[in-house]
């Protein structure tokens, strides 16, 4: 059922192509004595984290100077198709960038390498990653990738606006209805202005996805054979997203299809905004970045934010897989987490790394979105992530504008959920 999934995504020749090379033993090209040499390749998709990447492959061929290493980078847009082309003529990079949906795909074709190896010799350990973190790619008890950096969700908010309308900061405790009363006090107090109090991107991650996970629920089952959104407590986690913006506490679907929600913050028109970490730089050099500060989501049954981040893997197949396991290790190691860090390429994923990152913008809270993976739910996910994804989208938008009741939509995405998953 995999290999159906598979073929769809990568294409049949890929497959044929990929016959045998699961097993292949690494390090066959490297020499007899276990010195490391030879090329590698190193694919991102990032080119603002280039120079990072750069720092680790200059640092690593220090230490090793018969390896030499290219870093390619290709946009995110062109990035996934390239490897499939690369992967069929069984050319992917030595080491390259995967994220969680896409290791549903590629592991289970035999494109990538485990790190078990790796594990096993000492030379990475997971306790060193959040556990979330790991458990994104891990697939059937075997890990396909080393963690490189993370992301989390938390709520930014404007001081100022809060100040304005009267209402106080959050606290680190507070509630759905705490949340749900200061939103909808904004909005009253500061319609005039045209000001809301909560603006998100209605798409999972930084949105409904982590209240239904406060709300006990689930997107999908651990065994990705079942859809959660028939579940009661899932539906309540839909249901407090269509609440408040038929409550006016936040814009409709469509006007925030028409502004998106970083520019409804940015300029001053929401006073909270449920995003991830990353969006740091891009508030630190908005308009309002003075008055910002950041909270963790407000709890329901339980506190959750969904986590994810990139991890760096092997080709299976490479010509040179002791030099890239090894670069793969140096990569996740402590050394390299600390050049992430101190030229803010993104949240490292080595524990006690990220203190420069939180540096970064001091006035903001950053703590926060680290403290966060104490909580934090891996991103849901399973072999065909994007179909039932695009049901998603297709479907709770008539919940969230109010056109169909909340529950008979996630019934609706239950069912033809669970069919697709049926196909996996």
């Amino acid at each position: 059922m995999r290999g159906k999934f598979a073929a769809a995504a990568l294409g049949s020749a890929m497959l044929v192509a990929l016959t045998g090379c699961a097993g292949a033993a690494p390090g066959t090209d490297d020499s007899a004595d276990g010195e490391l040499s030879g090329e590698l390749t190193y694919a991102i998709w990032d080119e603002r984290q280039q120079p990072a990447m750069e720092a680790m492959a200059a640092a690593f061929t220090e230490q090793h100077p018969d390896v030499s290493i290219s870093v390619e980078v290709t946009p995110f847009s062109q990035y996934w198709t390239k490897l499939q082309t690369q992967g069929s003529a069984k050319e992917l990079p030595d080491v390259f960038w995967m994220n969680g949906p896409n290791a549903k795909v590629y592991a289970p074709s035999g494109l990538l390498e485990p790190i078990d190896a790796l594990v096993e010799s000492g030379e990475v350990d997971p306790s060193n990653y959040p556990e979330a973190l790991n458990e994104l790619y891990t697939l059937d008890g075997t890990q396909w990738g080393v963690p490189k950096d993370f992301d989390t969700i938390g709520v930014w908010y404007n001081t100022a606006l809060l100040a304005k309308a009267g209402v106080a900061e959050p606290t680190a405790d507070w509630t759905w209805d705490d949340f749900a009363v200061a939103a909808q006090t904004v909005s009253d107090t500061l319609a005039a202005e045209g000001t809301y109090g909560v603006v998100a991107e209605l798409t999972g991650q930084q949105s409904y996805y982590d209240t239904i996970f406060q709300a006990g629920g689930y997107v999908i089952s651990d065994d990705m054979k079942k859809s959660g959104y028939d579940d009661p407590k899932t539906i309540a986690g839909l249901q407090y997203w269509t609440d408040l913006i038929a409550s006016g506490a936040s814009p409709s679907v469509q006007q925030l299809s028409d502004t998106l929600p970083n520019q409804w913050f940015t300029s001053g028109k929401a006073a909270f905004y449920w995003a991830g970490s990353w969006l740091a730089s891009e508030i630190a050099a908005s308009p309002v970045a003075a008055d910002v500060k950041t909270a963790p989501m407000p709890v329901e049954e339980k506190a959750a934010t969904v986590i994810h981040g990139v991890a760096n893997v092997i080709a299976a197949d490479g010509k040179n897989k002791a030099a890239a396991a090894a670069f793969q290790a140096y990569l996740g190691s402590e050394d390299a987490a600390l050049i992430s860090a101190d030229m803010r390429a993104a949240i490292p994923a080595f524990n006690g790394t990220q203190q420069a990152w939180v540096d970064s913008e001091p006035t903001f809270g950053l703590q926060m979105f680290l403290d966060a993976t104490e909580y934090a739910v891996p991103d849901p996910e399973s072999y065909n992530t994007t179909a039932w994804r695009e049901l998603e989208y297709e479907l709770l938008p008539q919940a969230f504008s109010g056109e169909r009741p909340t529950e008979e939509v996630a019934k609706e995405l239950a069912e033809r959920m669970n069919e697709l998953l049926a196909e996996e």
